[in-house]
């Protein structure tokens, strides 16, 4: 429609389309970047990717973990927590970890997941450039 076009193809967005007020509300209820199952998740994904696809890496342990954003871009989108931090390898190597906890996205929808991003280890790039798709 003419609106739509005016608007650069993007629908307005009313107070009645955020996500509380949906069919299926989303409240933000996710845990924090520091959050032991949420490191868990992330090591758990990584350690198997490297494991099975490139090679021996193993993350060990996480320090100066950050929120660098909570539901970045507006209370109508699905809530996600933008998080920041650094992952010890098995090789003694310091790397940027960039992730996100989104609601509702896990198995069948019932509960949190994790998207990740380790900087230098994006070999398919596809968070490319450096991990910059993985943060808001």
């Amino acid at each position: 429609t003419g609106l739509a076009a005016e608007a650069g193809n993007r629908l307005p967005v009313h107070p009645s389309d955020r996500a509380e007020a949906r069919f299926r509300p989303m409240y933000g209820n996710i845990p924090a970047c520091d959050d032991p199952a949420v490191l868990g998740e992330v090591t758990s994904w990584f350690n198997s990717r490297e494991s099975r696809f490139w090679g021996p890496l193993r993350a060990l342990s996480y320090d100066r973990v950050a929120e660098i954003g909570f539901r970045p871009w507006g209370d109508d989108l699905i809530p996600r927590r933008f998080c920041s931090g650094r992952v010890l390898l098995n090789n003694g190597v310091y790397h940027r970890v960039d992730y996100s906890v989104r609601e509702d996205l896990g198995l069948f929808g019932l509960t949190w997941n994790v998207n990740w991003c380790v900087s230098g280890l994006d070999r398919q790039r596809s968070y490319a450039p450096d991990c910059q798709m993985a943060r808001p």
